[in-house]
């Protein structure tokens, strides 16, 4: 129990510096108990988001027995049934709470656990017991009258959240408006209210296509690398799906550029400004210590984001509410932020389909636009309104009904909003999950521990705040007149191919700095060529600067070419191909074996599985101890206990490898387990950005910059051996 004690307290940052701000007015007397209670709630939990002076001076300290803050109980069997497994409060007589004790005898608050199990959950929290006798309750009365839940956890007033933020004077509380005037306030019809930007234009309908790029303003600054399977056919042989790799990596920042319109310079350190939405769960299983970390990752988000940024926030239950439209990041606006997303509370069921549609709309209706947008989706349940009707007779599992027409990659409008969705907890619909973010070009991450959540937050703006190439398109030409593309291997990435099969694309769309991406093509080889080499195939590249919003071609292409000799030796096998094929191969079997899970057919997902990693084990690249073979047979691995049985694959199984297969299928970063810890062999795919963020993430809630080393992703390319040989 102590472990577990520590575990928590290391989750909820309670080891740090404990900072006081200063209120500067004291908060009116409220009207009545209840608005009383609401009151001492809210100023409660905004410590937990409440900013500090610049210039104060915080060392991370180890909080003593003198220190207020959340007073944990003692460990012990005998302490621990005195407190509510579910906020982490103490629960005693004549508090005002009424104790309900299971038939497996487990005692938690009557309001928490009867908010717990009106969404059908009944299994025992604490031991995961079903229960047969479940309590309920009275139909909750209106929140803005009643007692809320805005504080269930019990954060202190003196909490350890520490930002940069300039202490601004907090507006004086109204206890009666503090909910009413985020969930009862009408909306406008059409969400252009947004806050305006600098010097930005109002958006145009007409965009301009990627094939009307000028090429006379070409700047190329995307690595491009080609490696051919091996570098010698023999002459009168043919080759059947010879392998081409196309290897792209983009610069760290975007090019120091000058305005062909002001001749203005933009500065090197310069970013592509962000329009974020937040679409956050608030459903009544989100309440205790998920809504407080939620907030908390929430306050990390708001504090790194810039004053170019923009950010709104959607909050979710039966129904959805936009708290604020878009507004910029200045100080201002972060702490109105702060406090708007410090004054949700936990209830009612989950509506994910309503909420995206209010989360594309802020996005779709705006007046000003930002290079860079996107959706972050949290939520730790089933939608229960669409895929799902609240009744439960007629379940269905469309799971493309809940994501507006406007986001989905294939349609026609041509819209780029990603939706990152992260699964929390055990009790979500990875299925549905990943189906949104697959749908419209996100990740799908799983959040499997709580405590958690921020850094996987962390990862994912840390991508989104360092985007430098934006409508990025690969071209592929073959240049021997005899040769035919055979395949283009580019995950979920949109590829075409001509009738002629001598020309072929992949849409790649945004990378962030210093993100790598690999694609196989194949090509089938004649015999019977009269000249020693063989040009094969040529690679363009068009993107679209972020910042400038120029388009640049690079036309100096990468080009192909092999050796057509009378006699050929022994070749050696490019490792990088061959590696890129272990990957494929790996993200092959795990599809494969979710199928087969799915299905009810355990043992043949587990033997898939293995004998993938046998497989891979056996390749060049796993014998020379290629860092990425060593993850993925680590995944693999990981993959197989998680499908053990059934209740694991139910439990975490399933979101694990649904994570995975978003990972591979984007060649992007998601959160899955313990991939955002330093520890894990699974970090393939993490850029020096989300890594940033992910340290500076984990410093901020431990307190001491060196708890864990810095992170290290699996780098698609490691140093280049003396045996490969790039094209470039």
């Amino acid at each position: 129990m102590g472990s577990k004690w520590r575990k928590a307290k290391l989750a909820l940052g309670l080891n740090t510096c404990l900072y006081v701000p200063q209120t500067r007015e004291e908060a009116p007397p409220a009207s009545n108990d209840a608005a009383a209670s609401v009151l001492s709630d809210a100023v409660s939990s905004s410590s937990l988001l409440s900013p500090m002076g610049a210039g104060s001076d915080c060392r991370p300290t180890t909080p003593t027995p003198s220190s207020s803050g959340l007073r944990l109980p003692k460990t012990g069997t005998k302490s621990s049934k005195k407190t509510c497994a579910i906020c982490l409060t103490t629960m005693k007589t004549g508090q005002g709470h009424a104790i309900f004790t299971a038939e497996c005898s487990h005692s938690f608050h009557f309001h928490c656990i009867t908010s717990n199990v009106k969404h059908g959950n009944q299994i025992c929290p604490v031991c995961r017991a079903k229960w047969k006798e479940i309590p309920f309750q009275n139909p909750a009365p209106d929140l803005s009258r009643g007692a809320s839940r805005i504080n269930a956890v019990g954060w202190p007033q003196d909490d350890a959240w520490m930002t940069v933020l300039r202490q601004i004077p907090p507006p004086r509380l109204d206890a009666s408006r503090l909910v009413s005037s985020l969930f009862h306030t009408p909306e406008p019809v059409i969400f252009d209210d947004d806050e305006s930007l600098d010097q930005q234009p109002e958006i145009s309908n007409k965009s301009a296509s990627v094939e009307d790029a000028d090429d006379n303003n070409s700047i190329g600054t995307i690595e491009v690398k080609t490696y051919p399977e091996v570098m010698a056919v023999q002459r009168s042989a043919s080759h059947d799906n010879f392998t081409v790799l196309i290897h792209l990596k983009a610069p760290l920042t975007s090019e120091r550029h000058i305005s062909s319109r002001n001749q203005t310079p933009v500065s090197e350190n310069s970013r592509a400004p962000v329009d974020l939405v937040t679409v956050l769960d608030v459903s009544g299983s989100m309440a205790g210590t998920k809504l407080a970390l939620m907030k908390r990752a929430m306050g990390f988000v708001v504090q790194n984001l810039g004053p170019s940024d923009r950010l709104s926030v959607i909050a979710f239950s039966s129904t959805a509410r936009r708290l604020f439209p878009l507004r910029r990041m200045t100080d201002a606006g972060r702490q109105d932020a702060l406090q708007a997303v410090n004054s949700l509370v936990s209830n009612g069921g989950t509506n994910i389909a309503e909420a995206l549609r209010k989360g594309t709309k802020v996005l779709v209706d705006r007046k000003w636009k930002n290079p860079v947008c996107s959706i972050i989706l949290l939520s730790d349940g089933q939608d229960t309104y669409t895929v799902n009707s609240p009744s439960g007779i007629h379940p269905r599992t469309d799971y493309q009904s809940l994501i507006p027409i406007s986001i989905r990659r294939n349609n026609a409008a041509g819209l780029q909003i990603p939706v990152h969705a992260f699964g929390f907890g055990a009790d979500h619909d990875a299925a549905s999950m990943h189906s949104i973010s697959e749908t419209s070009g996100g990740t799908f991450s799983f959040i499997e521990a709580e405590g958690v959540i921020q850094d996987a937050f962390a990862q994912c703006i840390g991508g989104l705040l360092s985007v430098v190439v934006q409508e990025l398109k690969v071209r592929i030409e073959c240049i021997h007149p005899s040769l035919q593309l055979g395949s283009i291997k580019a995950g979920s990435y949109r590829t075409s191919m001509t009738a002629s099969a001598r020309m072929g694309s992949i849409d790649v769309g945004d990378l962030y700095a210093e993100e790598e991406r690999d694609f196989l093509v194949t090509i089938n080889i004649p015999g019977d060529v009269s000249s020693n080499d063989m040009s094969l195939v040529k690679v363009r590249c068009v993107y679209r600067d972020p910042i400038t919003k120029d388009l640049v071609n690079l036309e100096e292409g990468s080009e192909v070419t092999i050796q057509r000799p009378e006699v050929v030796g022994q070749l050696i096998v490019s490792m990088e191909v061959d590696r890129q094929r272990n990957r494929l191969r790996a993200a092959e079997a795990m599809a494969e074996a979710r199928v087969a899970a799915e299905n009810g057919d355990l043992v043949g997902a587990v033997s898939l599985l293995e004998s993938c990693r046998r497989a891979l084990s056996e390749t060049a690249s796993a014998r020379a101890g290629d860092r990425l073979c060593v993850s993925l047979s680590a995944e693999l691995k990981e993959m197989q206990e998680r499908m053990g049985n059934r209740r694991a694959y139910e439990e975490s199984g399933r979101a694990y490898v649904l994570s995975g297969l978003s990972s591979h299928s984007w060649q992007r970063a998601t959160a899955r387990g313990d991939s955002t810890d330093s520890t894990s062999l699974v970090q393939s795919y993490q850029t020096p950005s989300m890594t940033d963020m992910v340290t500076r993430s984990q410093t901020m809630l431990l307190g001491n910059p060196s708890p864990r080393r810095a992170l290290s992703s699996a780098q698609s390319f490691p140093a280049k051996s003396s045996r490969d040989n790039p094209q470039k």
